[in-house]
């Protein structure tokens, strides 16, 4: 099933017709992620032959704003090469905050007065649907909702500048996610899926969630053990290699650019550039 949300409507399912039915017309209100999850069971059943009801949806970024956006650095064997990192020994866990989020066609702002290098990480997004705490790795499956595509934006200039990534990492608009939820049972491996980032039409990122070094069942696990993971909560699982800041020369992302981030099975997340006045 799929689940997205359209700037001022709520929440709205993917049809067995390939339309879209808004919870609505399905006696659902829903608000935040977290409500919808009790009812869908029901929902899937209903959505499966309901006729559509929202025609050429504008999308909005499918978990609104969820409680915690925990993100994984050095995760992926190839990017860890071309940086010439050491492998880490566990997950790099950073958090990215929540007010970055943003819709899979919105803008990302550039503002050149913070920063000058402003980087993609086309990203295997995974969403939280059942509590989890102190879970294993095999048990980790039950508490994932789905999985989407996001884009871990990233201000390299402050990343180097600052001993903590988290700012670099949350300026607005930095966190592109959608372009909706490809809910778990549709997806019989995350970790063999293709990931692709194309800039202005030219790939920059081609691999696949198998070049992972930390898995999406450890990841959850690993995270499990010192927080509650909570429903709506998104884990960024990493990018791979092809970054701007790993090219040479470093090619960062300019205004007027065109980011499409793709991952098999999950659609596509495409976001232009801009100035912040631009944007208003």
């Amino acid at each position: 099933m799929r689940i997205a949300r359209h700037v001022g409507g709520g929440f709205i399912l993917g049809t067995s017709q390939g339309g879209w039915v808004s919870t609505g017309a399905l006696g659902v209100r829903a608000t935040v992620l977290a409500d919808l999850i009790e009812h869908l069971p029901v929902l899937a059943e209903s959505a499966a032959s309901a006729t559509p009801d929202v025609h050429n949806p504008h999308l909005a970024a499918p978990v609104g704003r969820p409680g915690k956006i925990l993100a994984v650095g050095l995760n992926y064997l190839q990017h860890i090469a071309e940086l010439g990192r050491p492998r880490p020994s566990t997950p790099m866990i950073f958090a990215k905050y929540p007010s970055a989020v943003t819709g899979p066609t919105d803008p990302i702002e550039l503002n050149p007065s913070v920063t000058a290098e402003v980087d993609y990480e086309a990203e295997l997004a995974v969403v939280i649907g059942w509590p989890a705490r102190n879970v294993d790795a095999t048990h980790a499956a039950e508490h994932i909702l789905g999985y989407c595509v996001g884009n871990d934006v990233s201000a390299r200039d402050l990343q180097r500048a600052e001993p903590q990534i988290s700012r670099s990492k949350s300026l607005d608009t930095f966190c592109p996610i959608g372009p909706w939820i490809t809910t778990a049972d549709e997806v019989s491996d995350p970790q063999s899926l293709r990931i692709t980032t194309t800039v202005n039409g030219v790939t920059r990122q081609d691999s696949t969630t198998a070049d992972l070094l930390f898995g999406v069942p450890e990841l959850v696990a690993h995270l499990s053990r010192t927080m509650t993971l909570e429903p709506g909560d998104v884990i960024l699982t990493g990018t791979p290699s092809g970054v701007g800041s790993g090219m040479t020369p470093p090619t960062y992302l300019n205004e007027g650019d065109i980011v499409r981030c793709e991952i098999e099975k999950l659609g596509r997340i495409e976001n232009r550039v801009v100035s912040p006045a631009a944007n208003r």
